[in-house]
C-alpha cells in the first residue's frame, strides 16, 4: 500500500540543496509526486508530496535528520492521504501586477473564501520595475470555481475589487 508524506524544509540557500534532499528520497524508496521549491531571502524553502512504500516513512525520516545535523534543514514531514477532488469545479487562474502595497494576498482570498472557492495554488514575488525601479508586486492563483457560479457576474466583482485597489488583473479557465 502506497504511503503518501508531505515534506516541508527551510534551509539557508546554498548549492546542492536539491540534489541533497531528492537523493534522500529517493535512497530512502521515495518518489516526489508534487513539488514547489524556492530561494525565499537567503533561506531555500522545500515543499513537497512524497510517495513510497509502508517504511518510506521511517527511512526518510533518518535520512533527514542526518542531512539536518549536517546542514541545517528545519524539517517537517507528515503523513497524508489522497486529496480530495472537485468534478463540479472548474480551474480559473488569477494573475494580478500591481505596485506593491500591503494587504493583496489578503484581499484576494477574502474575495474568494467569501463566496466559497478553494484557492488551490498562489505563487508572490517583489520585484523592481524595469527603469523606474518601482517596487512592484505581482500574484499568480488557481482557484477551483463551483460549475454553477454565475461566471458573469464573478468576473464583474472581481474586476471592481481590482479596480478598488488599483491591480492590473486576469481571471480566466485555466487552459490544459
Amino acid at each position: 500500500m502506497s504511503q503518501l508524506i508531505v515534506l516541508s524544509a527551510i534551509v539557508k540557500d546554498r548549492l546542492g540543496v536539491v540534489k541533497d534532499v531528492s537523493k534522500a528520497i529517493l535512497d530512502c524508496g521515495g518518489n516526489i509526486e508534487e513539488s514547489r521549491m524556492t530561494t525565499l531571502g537567503a533561506e531555500f524553502a522545500v515543499l513537497m508530496l512524497i510517495s513510497g512504500n509502508w517504511h518510506t516513512p521511517a527511512k526518510l525520516e533518518k535520512a533527514l535528520d542526518e542531512l539536518a545535523d549536517k546542514h541545517g534543514l528545519v524539517i517537517n514531514l507528515k503523513k497524508t492521504g489522497t486529496g480530495t477532488t472537485h468534478d463540479d469545479c472548474i480551474p480559473y487562474g488569477v494573475d494580478v501586477i500591481c505596485l506593491d502595497q500591503s494587504g493583496i494576498v489578503f484581499h484576494l482570498s477574502d474575495f474568494f473564501a467569501s463566496r466559497d472557492m478553494e484557492i488551490c495554488d498562489v505563487a508572490t514575488r517583489r520585484y523592481a520595475a524595469p527603469h523606474t525601479g518601482a517596487p512592484m508586486f505581482t500574484v499568480q492563483m488557481t482557484v477551483s470555481v463551483p460549475g454553477a457560479a454565475p461566471i458573469g457576474q464573478l468576473r464583474d466583482d472581481f474586476h471592481d475589487l481590482c479596480e478598488q485597489l488599483n491591480l492590473d488583473s486576469i481571471f480566466e479557465p485555466v487552459k490544459s
